[in-house]
């Protein structure tokens, strides 16, 4: 049964089911990377997508999608993907997957910074001390909570290549949620997205790349549950940012981190010191505050 619900409430609704899902796929990811390696793990994680998208989004009308989002947004919707899943394959250990998480989770700010920059979005000054704070808290989680650029320095190089994928996730995210708003027409290509990640994933898993360690029955359970986490997560933000209330959306995604990192605690055992916490905050706040620095000024 395919979704067919656009009144703005029910949209809405729908669009808050994100979040939720959102708060686990980091941690399931990370399992089945680790019980299946990236290429197998990831093609397996997006047939179960697919399939899942298939059934509530089914395939959209290509005819009247706009030639900018089947090019563009198609392009800039996998590259989000498959930086994001290789970020969490190359990080070491559950608290690291958690600190390239967070890399990740500037896309809220991202979306609205890129929202005024692009699609001439309304802001009030505000909007900059926002942004920062956002930056700030992920400083202050690479950082271990101290000030000095040595110590941030220092935790990057560790392991670079995670934190820049999850960098280069969080902008291609944000900038496929902006075109969303502006190309999509209403028609959900949420289906075909995952479709294309399965493929790339099915190439590099024929093309011998990623290793295969042993599969075990959580390994199973997260590629299941990972599936139609990341399908039911992506579909209800797609129909969400059509359909719905942008500004509750907005207001949910921002505490998409603290669900996830709750959500690591129990599934992966991170540990996540006091540190990381305040950065958690900080990157909510500056999030909340960007939203608001946004908001219709009769709303005030």
């Amino acid at each position: 049964m395919q979704w067919n619900i656009k009144t703005q409430a029910a949209a809405t609704v729908i669009g808050l089911i994100a979040p939720l899902m959102w708060g686990a796929s980091v941690s399931l990811v990370r399992t089945v990377a680790e019980n299946f390696g990236i290429a197998q793990g990831q093609c397996l994680l997006y047939v179960v997508a697919a399939v899942v998208l298939f059934f509530i989004v089914g395939i959209p009308k290509f005819e009247k999608i706009p030639w900018q989002y089947k090019t563009i947004g198609l392009i800039t919707a996998n590259l989000s993907s498959i930086t994001f899943c290789l970020a969490l394959y190359f990080s070491d250990g559950g608290t690291q997957t958690m600190e390239v998480g967070m890399v990740n989770y500037l896309w809220p700010t991202l979306t609205i910074v890129f929202a005024i920059l692009f699609n001439g979005q309304k802001a009030r000054w505000w909007i900059a001390p926002g942004a920062l704070l956002s930056f700030c808290g992920i400083y202050w989680i690479l950082g271990g909570g101290h000030i000095a650029v040595g110590s941030f320095i220092e935790h990057v190089r560790a392991n670079p290549i995670s934190y820049f994928l999850g960098l280069m996730a969080a902008l291609t995210w944000s900038s496929f949620s902006s075109m969303t708003r502006a190309w999509s027409k209403g028609e959900n290509m949420s289906t075909v997205n995952f479709f294309l990640d399965m493929l790339i994933f099915g190439a590099f898993w024929a093309l011998g790349i990623g290793g295969s360690p042993e599969i075990t029955s959580l390994g199973v359970l997260s590629v299941i549950f990972g599936g139609i986490a990341m399908a039911v997560a992506y579909a209800s933000w797609t129909h969400g940012m059509s359909y719905g209330n942008i500004t509750i959306l907005a207001i949910a995604s921002y505490f998409t981190p603290v669900l996830s990192c709750l959500f690591a605690s129990f599934w992966l055992g991170a540990e996540l010191n006091a540190a990381f916490w305040q950065g958690v905050g900080m990157v909510v706040l500056g999030s909340l505050l960007c939203w608001h620095a946004t908001r219709p000024s009769g709303r005030n």
